[in-house]
């Protein structure tokens, strides 16, 4: 689901255009999503991607370890759980970028909601 995009032009407290600063919250995933998250206080367009690349990266390495607990649990390779969650965040990482390049709000499946709480 995307939203207004009226944010994404507008000042931030980094000295960042807002895209540039939306695109560098995904970069090293929860490291960059919580630091902007601290920075940022103006630019809601800025804080919903920080939350929102926190939230991505957790749900993912949740993902991760049920599927390594379960491969390791029926006897799998536990290396495919951590293989597919990596896939499904790079995925969605893809997807964010595309968006972010628009200036849109893009919320992702189950993550996007929280961090628009947080926002």
């Amino acid at each position: 689901m995307t939203f207004g995009d009226s944010s994404a032009s507008g000042p931030t407290s980094t000295g960042l255009p807002a895209t540039v600063a939306g695109a560098l919250a995904y970069l090293f995933g929860p490291i960059s999503g919580v630091i902007l998250y601290i920075i940022e206080r103006d630019n809601r367009f800025v804080r919903f991607h920080a939350a929102q690349s926190m939230m991505v990266s957790l749900m993912m390495f949740v993902v991760g370890m049920v599927l390594g607990i379960l491969g390791t649990l029926i006897g799998a390779v536990p290396l495919i759980g951590w293989l597919i969650s990596m896939l499904l965040s790079v995925g969605l990482s893809i997807v964010s970028l595309i968006l972010w390049l628009q200036g849109k709000e893009w919320e992702a499946p189950f993550a996007g909601v929280f961090a628009r709480r947080m926002v």
